[in-house]
């Protein structure tokens, strides 16, 4: 019989790893499940196979993204309620669509679905493309029968939250662009314009104004150190992103990004709007409660709302309201952990947390119009200052010079 390592939760949100014969993955994940552990239905693999059920990205730069996903479970969901045999539609699809890396995920899946494994043993096979969220919700949609259903509701989950990312890209491009573009308009007259300038100025046989020798000094500063200037921001960058992507930076960069000005808010709703809808999604689909929070908070993508998440799932395992814990929390407001109460009250949480999520993805975006609005004349304001600056402050010998001559 073979052996399946596994890794997932206990009770109090800790997590367990572990090895355990069985027949078939589907075994272990409902073994576990009786020994109240949470699976993580991508991370059972059997042993010796793990390599070769990770989804491999072929060359040319090709991957499985997220649009890839939202097109084939919309696609999926069509052709399961129409009636098709599950793997009649995977291979239509896997046939007809472009990118080879999904391709070979939809065959790998097909495969899998063809020797008698469920649709949800296939995904839990490709973790890269297919997170845990998913996994589950196709779990309890083939345990209930109502696949179709589920699907649907997983397509209109998967595009909402796409639409939201790109609200938030969107409103971040505007001022990447512009200080992008303030950095090499500066660096260009930093390194070239403004030396002709100084040696313009040499032949003056005066003291030049204050402003125009700091620029000249930045310049040749510049000029001789540019390598270390522009390696070291670079090398700031790499390593802010490395540090970011570790657990530790992520403890520190977390709770730092809801304190910004003006992005920290709009982080805030964003992640109230994504638990709000990932935890409706997955109770209105029959996932257990306690199961659907574990998945919730390691798709927060932030440790702040992870940990909040979590404290509200032990308090439920100890036969407690989630609404006491949400109440001592930074990122849900009052409003929000009260209309949670109402639904927990009233046999209708899901329903209310579809409620606040429409609520908060109208307010992301308002927010994200309003930022947009703000940024624009503050990015203009900034060129104009760093820019026009250095640009005043060489022709200041030359206005100087003019007058005196007048």
């Amino acid at each position: 019989m073979p052996v399946f390592a596994w890794e997932g939760t206990n009770p109090t949100g800790k997590k367990v790893t572990g090895e355990m014969e069985a027949k078939n993955a589907q075994m272990v994940f409902n073994a576990l499940k009786a020994q109240r552990i949470v699976p993580n239905a991508g991370r059972i693999r059997e042993k010796g196979k793990g390599l070769e059920m990770e989804l491999k990205l072929p060359g040319f730069g090709q991957k499985v993204t997220e649009k890839d996903v939202v097109i084939f479970t919309r696609q999926f969901a069509t052709m399961i309620d129409s009636g098709l045999p599950l793997v009649q539609a995977l291979d239509i699809l896997a046939k007809q669509h472009e990118n080879k890396a999904f391709r070979d995920v939809l065959a790998g899946i097909k495969e899998t679905v063809e020797t008698g494994g469920t649709l949800a043993e296939g995904l839990a096979k490709f973790p890269k493309a297919f997170d845990d969220l998913y996994v589950n919700m196709v779990t309890a949609g083939e345990s209930g029968g109502i696949l179709d259903v589920i699907l649907e509701r997983l397509s209109m989950q998967l595009e909402k939250t796409m639409k939201l990312k790109r609200e938030v890209k969107t409103a971040m491009i505007y001022p990447c662009v512009v200080i992008a573009a303030a950095v090499i308009v500066t660096s260009v007259l930093l390194i070239f314009v403004i030396p002709t300038f100084a040696e313009l100025f040499q032949d003056f046989g005066s003291a030049l104004p204050l402003p125009t020798q700091i620029v000249i000094e930045i310049s040749n500063f510049v000029v001789k150190w540019w390598y270390l200037i522009f390696g070291g921001i670079g090398g700031g960058i790499f390593m802010l992103l490395k540090f970011a992507g570790t657990p530790r930076g992520q403890e520190v960069i977390h709770p730092l990004a809801l304190k910004l000005p003006i992005f920290g808010n709009i982080i805030q709703k964003v992640a109230v709007a994504r638990f709000t809808r990932t935890l409706g999604t997955m109770v209105s689909s029959g996932v257990p409660i306690l199961d659907a929070l574990n998945i919730c908070s390691r798709t927060a993508g932030n440790k702040v709302v992870e940990r909040e998440v979590q404290h509200a799932r032990v308090a439920i395992s100890e036969g407690k309201s989630m609404v006491e814990p949400l109440s001592q929390s930074v990122v849900f407001p009052p409003m929000v952990v009260s209309m949670i109460g109402v639904g927990e009250s009233t046999g209708a949480l899901d329903a209310m947390l579809q409620k606040i999520a429409d609520f908060y993805e109208d307010e992301v975006d308002n927010a994200v119009t309003a930022m947009k609005q703000l940024i624009e004349p503050l990015m203009i304001l900034f060129l104009g200052v760093i820019i026009g600056g250095l640009v005043v402050a060489m022709y200041l010998p030359i206005f100087k010079l003019g007058s005196a001559i007048g």
